[in-house]
């Protein structure tokens, strides 16, 4: 498009240079076209973001000459061809464009910038920097040589491990929405109208956010007058976010808010098709809850729990409607995250998850099927995470030196600060449901009822392993060492009563091997479809970093067989937590990638392979 020598768009029309989000870099001269269309300082903007813009803004910018009504794009760009070769209109070759670029210092000075904040804002991620360099390059000695250079360039990233990461995870993301014996069978998704949200806290709020942000009627329902005005609030505070963030225009906004219904009973599920409970996790009160919306709801009403942890049949067990039982799991904050981790039970009909999957897509989240069992997908296979951490910790290792390791390997926050910012009650309840189903690989660390005791309780008091001001960034807190260390005194499991010497290296791997390991068992009990949803669910829900592929990609990057032999080796000195499980052990030892599993075993569907 840019090699044209104009370019004629419809109305609304998406331009943009994508490539970096998939670890390469713009092609075709790319790199050097679009700096001489529309200046330096916006391509360079629009190639490191991936973002797109329309064909109005493109218009102002330079990139496109006319817009034009869809039925009249081809009469209209035959005339203006016709024109560029009759000489009645100018014939640019935007190769050769010099009048934007700006002299070399302003060039110098905008890319010296750029690569600044290239080296924040993608870490680990080489294509950002290879793309200044290759305009850079253009920029200095004309762009036939930037050319030459961006082809060499496009052709060394493009056989990187980074690109077929996010090549992996590109695709991957398409395939969860084929889900055997649901999607192939004919079934038509039902559309959601109503929905009822039963708990306006923080999951609550946020999963009423994001359906009255996609036009669907909601009825929020709380125990009582004071709780639900508080939940209409902090709904209205998650719009005013977007409102000043610029996310979303002001008549959305009204009209958004225009779709909340708040309520104290259940006069209003008459009509819902959909029912989604966001209460605390309490088995006798979501019991309650579902028994009651049976019989509140209409009989084609879809009755979803967001629990994260607990059993569903354990959820549904009073209800006589198994078939119409399906977990919405939701992560925090739910109208900002991209995954909808849809858990179906034995008895899920498959048009309850068809039409669960089609409210996911309106809501603009990536939904990703999975079995039923303690913690499902994704905080099942990440239970260890936080745990590898505390045995860590306990073992002599610093805890911000944990957090600087996993920040730098590519994760937001590391395991301390996230349970700060996740809040310590949730710690406590999650540990003691995993405990319960994994007594032989749960560690019992008693560091955050110290911290509770101590009165710290993470970002919600300012005190936790960080302390926490509005308006600056979280700061360690050298006050937590001698909790700490109370906390080792009571496992007492240094060796010799001394701290271990680890590596950084070994740190990382001492902390997310063990979810690799896990996730193998996930993969064995069948409890997600295909490999790679295992991977789109741990970007997506987890964040674990896209250009690394996902749990399963990465550890098949690194060698199944040195996951096995350093788990082994721990276990052997640490104790159980670390042993190896058999499906890594067999894979590791048969040299199998972890990514080739074909399942969902657990319900006898079609062997599906992962891509």
């Amino acid at each position: 498009m840019q090699a044209s020598h104009a370019r004629i768009a419809v109305s609304r029309a998406q331009l943009g240079l994508p490539e970096l989000s998939l670890g390469v870099i713009p092609g075709s001269g790319g790199t050097q076209r679009l700096p001489r269309l529309v200046g330096l300082p916006k391509a360079v903007e629009m190639m490191l973001s991936s973002r797109p813009i329309m064909s109005e803004e493109g218009k102002e910018v330079g990139l496109v000459d006319a817009i034009v009504p869809l039925e009249e794009l081809l009469k209209v760009s035959k005339q203006w061809a016709l024109d560029i070769a009759a000489r009645r209109k100018p014939w640019i070759r935007s190769l050769h464009a010099m009048d934007k670029l700006g002299s070399l210092s302003e060039a110098h000075d905008i890319i010296k910038m750029a690569r600044q904040q290239a080296k924040q804002t993608a870490k680990n991620m080489p294509q950002h920097l290879a793309c200044l360099d290759v305009i850079e390059e253009g920029i200095i000695h004309g762009g036939y040589i930037g050319v030459l250079k961006e082809a060499k360039v496009f052709k060394e990233l493009v056989a990187s491990v980074t690109s077929k990461a996010l090549v992996h995870n590109f695709f991957a993301q398409r395939a969860t929405a084929k889900v055997p014996n649901v999607t192939d069978t004919g079934l038509k998704p039902r559309i959601a109208k109503k929905v009822a949200v039963i708990g306006g806290g923080l999951m609550g709020s946020g999963i009423a956010t994001a359906l009255i942000l996609s036009n669907i009627y909601v009825v929020l329902k709380e125990i009582n007058s004071e709780y639900l005005l508080k939940g209409i609030k902090t709904v209205e505070a998650n719009i005013r976010d977007l409102l000043s963030r610029k996310r979303l225009a002001q008549d959305n906004a009204d009209k958004a808010l225009s779709m909340l219904k708040g309520v104290i009973d259940y006069s209003e599920f008459k009509d819902v098709d959909l029912v989604i409970e966001a209460v605390i996790e309490d088995v006798p009160l979501k019991q309650k809850i579902f028994s009651e919306i049976e019989k509140a709801c209409p009989p084609h009403c879809i009755l979803a729990s967001n629990t994260s942890t607990i059993d569903l049949n354990i959820v549904g067990e009073k209800t006589r409607s198994q078939d119409r039982i399906v977990g919405a799991h939701f992560f925090s904050p739910a109208h900002v995250m991209p995954l909808l981790e849809i858990v179906r039970t034995e008895k899920t009909s498959p048009q309850a998850i068809l039409d669960l999957m089609a409210v996911g897509k309106t809501i603009k989240k990536v939904p990703v099927v999975v079995g039923n069992c303690t913690g499902f997908a994704v905080n099942r296979t990440f239970f260890p995470y936080s745990q590898g951490a505390h045995i860590l910790v306990n073992l002599g290792v610093d805890v911000f030196r944990i957090d600087r390791l996993i920040t730098e390997f590519g994760l937001p926050l590391g395991p301390f600060q996230l349970q700060d910012l996740a809040g310590y009650g949730v710690a406590v309840a999650t540990t003691k449901e995993f405990a319960s189903y994994f007594p032989d690989r749960t560690f019992h660390s008693p560091l955050v009822e110290l911290l509770m005791k101590n009165g710290r309780n993470g970002k919600n008091n300012g005190k936790g392993y960080y302390i926490y001001k509005k308006g600056s960034k979280p700061k360690p807190d050298p006050l937590v060492l001698p909790i700490v260390e109370e906390s080792r005194m009571l496992t007492n499991i240094m060796p010799s009563g001394k701290s271990i010497i680890v590596t950084d290296q070994e740190i990382v791997e001492m902390i997310l091997f063990p979810v690799v390991n896990e996730a193998c068992r996930v993969l064995d009990e069948g409890i997600v479809i295909r490999a790679s949803d295992l991977d789109v669910a741990s970007v997506l829900g987890m964040s674990f970093p896209s250009y690394r592929g996902g749990i399963i990609f990465w550890a098949d990057s690194i060698g199944a067989d040195h996951v096995y032999q350093s788990l082994k080796k721990w276990s052997q000195v640490y104790g159980n937590f670390y042993k190896p499980s058999s499906f890594l052990e067999e894979r590791a030892l048969r040299g199998i990638p972890l990514v080739s599993t074909l399942l969902l075993q657990h319900y006898s569907y079609p062997s599906v392979y992962s891509i």
